[in-house]
């Protein structure tokens, strides 16, 4: 099965751009990308100071001007000639709506954006996204080596909603020849002391349940035989366990899922994958979405 063939990137005109466009000229032939619309917003286009010493010619309209840059960024960082791609320049007072408006315009697979660490930015808009996209998100992070990755950590909870992308960490995992490493995480009861239980042994009966419900869960799916690492939970913010645990074992990727709630246009990804996203500097990281699933938040939008 085909899951992305359309991409929407996401640019800011830093030198981020050339890392981005760097990295998904890597993965397009991977994530079965087939066209690329490299989009740029901005609440005020006008071009910075920076890009103006650098381009002292430029004469065309703002929008355009942009857009010239933008394709010759493209160009020069040699991306793909046989990926279809187009370049739009924005101007909105909200650009998480505008760029969102785009997406669904565009009826986009996946959105690809990125996460700075050392350079300037507070990545608002990249966390956004991340929350209310109508489609699957992949954050790519500043200082990670260009590659397709060999160890990817996907995180579940075997639930329903789990088999759709636990048969897509599958499928890339197989294709790229990968370590799949399934991560799941328990805790213990608050009122464990009632059972005459001592926490260690509470957390060992939650750990057995759990290892049995992956069982049964993976039973659905062509690698059962995989094990599931059971990571406690030790009270700290889960989001930096796991990143703490992803870094431990030399991970290249982290897939997640989310379902989005269609009944509500505040937070349409839970707690802990929110809590990853803001843990995470360092790993680049697929946010697998349902495509669709959030459709009635975007049905409201659009009557704003």
């Amino acid at each position: 099965m085909k899951y992305f063939s359309k991409a929407m990137i996401g640019l800011d005109l830093t030198e981020m751009d050339d890392i981005l466009i760097q990295k998904t000229a890597v993965l397009v032939k991977f994530l079965g990308i087939d066209k690329c619309y490299f989009v740029h917003v901005s609440k005020n286009l006008e071009i910075p100071q920076d890009i103006l010493e650098q381009f002292p010619d430029l004469v065309a309209p703002t929008d355009e001007s942009i857009e010239a840059i933008i394709k010759s960024k493209i160009k020069e960082d040699k991306f793909p000639d046989d990926i279809d791609i187009e370049v739009f320049v924005e101007e909105g007072e909200h650009p998480l709506e505008t760029f969102l408006r785009w997406a669904k315009l565009k009826d986009v697979d996946l959105i690809i954006m990125g996460r700075k660490d050392t350079l300037p930015g507070h990545g608002t808009l990249a966390n956004g996204i991340a929350k209310k996209a109508p489609c699957s998100i992949l954050l790519l992070q500043e200082n990670r080596e260009v590659k397709l990755p060999q160890k990817i950590l996907m995180l579940t909870d075997f639930s329903s909603h789990n088999h759709m992308f636990y048969e897509f960490g599958e499928r890339i995992a197989a294709d790229l020849h990968a370590e799949l490493i399934p991560v799941h995480v328990y805790e213990v009861p608050k009122g464990y002391s009632k059972t005459g239980k001592t926490f260690e042994e509470f957390s060992e009966i939650m750990k057995e349940n759990s290892e049995k419900d992956f069982k049964k869960f993976a039973s659905k799916h062509e690698n059962s035989n995989l094990e599931c690492k059971m990571l406690l939970n030790d009270g700290r913010n889960i989001g930096v366990q796991l990143m703490e645990y992803a870094q431990q074992i030399e991970t290249d990727l982290i897939l997640l899922g989310s379902r989005g709630r269609t009944t509500s246009a505040a937070i349409l990804l839970g707690s802990t994958a929110e809590k990853i996203i803001l843990a995470n500097k360092n790993l680049p990281m697929l946010i697998f979405k349902k495509k669709g699933e959030t459709l009635g938040f975007f049905d409201a939008l659009f009557k704003l």
